[in-house]
This record gives C-alpha cells, sequence and structure tokens, in this order.
C-alpha cells in the first residue's frame, strides 16, 4: 500500500503544476523554453545524483544508458515539450483526454519489456480503472462530443493531425519512462541517481532544440519565480514521492496509480479556481479508487 499511496501522492503534486504550466503557454511562453528552465533548476537540485554514480561509469551496461536516454531524453524532455506544445494545437479537454491512453502504453511495455505477467484479473481491474478515469474526464468528453458536432474541421485540420502526433509521441514517451525507470530500480540505482540522471540526460537532449535568441529571455521576471515554484512542485517532490513509490510497485501497478493525476488535477482546479466537480467526475474518482484499491490489495 505504501508504493501506491506515494504514486499517489505524487500525482497530487503533479495536479498542482496546471496551475501555473498552462498560464505559462497561453501566455505565449515557448514550451521548449519553459522545460528548459526546469531541467536547469532540476539539474542544479539534484547534481550530487550523477556526480555520485561517476563511480558506477565503468559498470554502466548499454541498457542502463539506453533507460537514461528514455526517461531522461524522451520522457522527460521530448515527451514534456510535446505535451506542453500540443494544446497549441489542439483543444485542451482534447489533449487531457487522449492521454488516458497513457496506462495502456504502460502495462504493453512492462510485459514487453520487463517480462511483468499481466494476469486476466489485473486487465479487469485495470478496465475499471480506465473507465474510472474517463468519467473523471467526462466533461471533456462531453466538449469534445460539441465539437465534433459544430465544427468538424478542428479535429481534422492539418493542425489537429501534428497535435495527434505530439499527443501520440508524450503518451508513448511517458509509459515507456514508467517502465525503463522501474528497471533502473531494479538494477541497483538509487532514486537520487535516477533523478539526476534523467534530468541532466534531458537537459543536454533539449540543448538542440533551443532558440538561443530573445525568446529564451522570459517577458515577465516574475515568470522565473513561477517556472521556480513548479520546478520544486512538480519536478523536485512529486518526482522524488513517484520514484519511492516505483521503487516498491511493478512498473503496471505504478501505470494504474498514476491515473489520479487527473483526477488531482480537477480537484486542485475546483479548490483553487473554483470548477465545480460533477456527479459523473466523483464517480469517476470512486470507481478509480476502488480499482486501484482491488489490485493492490490482490497484489495482480
Amino acid at each position: 500500500m505504501a508504493g501506491t499511496f506515494l504514486v499517489i501522492l505524487a500525482c497530487l503534486f503533479w495536479g498542482m503544476d496546471t496551475l501555473i504550466r498552462y498560464p505559462l503557454v497561453e501566455r505565449g511562453l515557448n514550451p521548449t523554453t519553459i522545460v528548459f528552465y526546469e531541467h536547469i533548476v532540476l539539474v542544479l537540485l539534484f547534481s550530487t545524483g550523477p556526480i555520485s554514480s561517476f563511480k558506477r561509469i565503468g559498470e554502466l551496461k548499454l541498457a542502463d544508458i539506453f533507460s537514461f536516454l528514455i526517461i531522461g531524453g524522451i520522457g522527460s524532455a521530448v515527451a514534456t515539450v510535446a505535451f506542453t506544445e500540443s494544446f497549441q494545437y489542439l483543444n485542451p479537454s482534447l489533449v487531457i483526454l487522449l492521454q488516458k491512453f497513457q496506462p495502456i502504453v504502460a502495462i504493453l511495455l512492462s510485459a514487453l519489456i520487463l517480462k511483468e505477467e499481466i494476469q486476466k484479473q489485473f486487465i479487469f481491474w485495470a478496465a475499471i480503472c480506465l473507465i474510472g478515469g474517463l468519467l473523471i474526464s467526462s466533461p471533456d468528453i462531453i466538449r469534445f462530443y460539441d465539437l465534433l458536432r459544430s465544427n468538424m474541421t478542428t479535429v481534422t485540420s492539418n493542425s489537429a493531425v501534428h497535435g495527434y502526433l505530439l499527443v501520440a509521441v508524450s503518451i508513448i514517451g511517458w509509459g515507456a519512462t514508467t517502465v525503463f525507470g522501474k528497471r533502473l530500480t531494479v538494477v541497483g540505482f538509487d532514486t537520487k541517481s535516477i533523478m539526476g540522471g534523467r534530468f541532466l540526460t534531458g537537459l543536454l537532449v533539449l540543448i538542440p532544440f533551443v532558440k538561443w535568441d530573445r525568446t529564451l529571455i522570459l517577458p515577465e521576471g516574475e515568470d522565473y519565480l513561477r517556472i521556480l515554484i513548479m520546478v520544486l512542485i512538480s519536478g523536485a517532490i512529486a518526482m522524488w514521492f513517484y520514484y519511492q513509490g516505483l521503487k516498491r510497485l511493478s512498473a503496471k501497478t505504478t501505470a494504474i496509480a498514476e491515473m489520479f493525476f487527473p483526477f488531482f488535477a480537477i480537484m486542485v482546479n475546483w479548490f483553487f479556481l473554483g470548477k465545480q466537480l460533477t456527479d459523473w467526475q466523483l464517480l469517476g474518482g470512486g470507481i478509480l479508487i476502488f480499482g486501484s484499491l482491488v489490485i493492490q490489495l490482490k497484489k495482480y
């Protein structure tokens, strides 16, 4: 139970991220620039992780290097930029709705990469959790349906297709990050080393994509403080809880627990922005809690 609680706690802090990240993007800040500054701060915070791991460089296997490339270069850098940028091409409700497919990717990869057994009972209860997750996003489903009826071109245009590709990159990238992050815990890397290696690799991958011009200077001085707060909440604290939980759970169970992120995101919006939850969303949250509890108790 401790592992699931830690991942759920990480989801709570990730939910708070939305209060800062989305307004920054809506104001026109370059997504790559935002993620670049995030990684600079995170590397400074966890720089002793990679340094303490230098003694293991000679022992690193190609699979270890590849794992860090996946969780850092793909998951922390490319997938985060793709997700952030997708809001420029798609309705935010559609982006959040499509993100519900991420656990499916993680579960499939956990079976293929880590050889985790996927029992029929687990599939059943995972489907229950997915239904709960979809109910949590019921307002997004309704808005998407209304969008289809009113203006089909907004979801079939070339711009929309570009957005779908970006969301797909984020779904696959983050799903793979769960699996390869679990692999690093299995072979003996501690949480601080994993986080330090993840953010350092992510920063190195981001550098070629950064526009080294005046756009790198944020328009308001307070934006630097906003990014710092966002990094501490969703980058440092949330990721620490996440990897502590991942160390105790299988990758497939972690993928289910990660579904609490959208639930906490709407809870945060309710508490801070006054966006009332619907009965369907509350029902979805209850179903998700019940399904994930069964999976944890039965140890599927």
